[in-house]
């Protein structure tokens, strides 16, 4: 009988409180993370500065047509 209870006991407080097993995160998932940041800062200056780059060409012959 104790067996049952304690199994019943169990199995309850595995359904009421399910999150209190995974306490931290493990270093999979800040590796993963910092992948993650890391992709959306290359994407982000990838396109900023192929952005700029071109702003910068256009600048530089305006500017050199003002010289003439």
């Amino acid at each position: 009988m104790d067996k049952i209870l304690v199994t019943l006991m169990s199995f309850w407080n595995d359904i009421t409180n399910p999150a209190e097993k995974e306490k931290g995160a493990t270093g999979t998932e800040y590796a993963l993370l910092v992948a993650f940041i890391a992709l959306i800062i290359i994407v982000g200056v990838t396109a900023f500065g192929t952005a700029l780059s071109s702003w910068f060409s256009s600048l530089g012959t305006t500017v050199s047509g003002w010289a003439k």
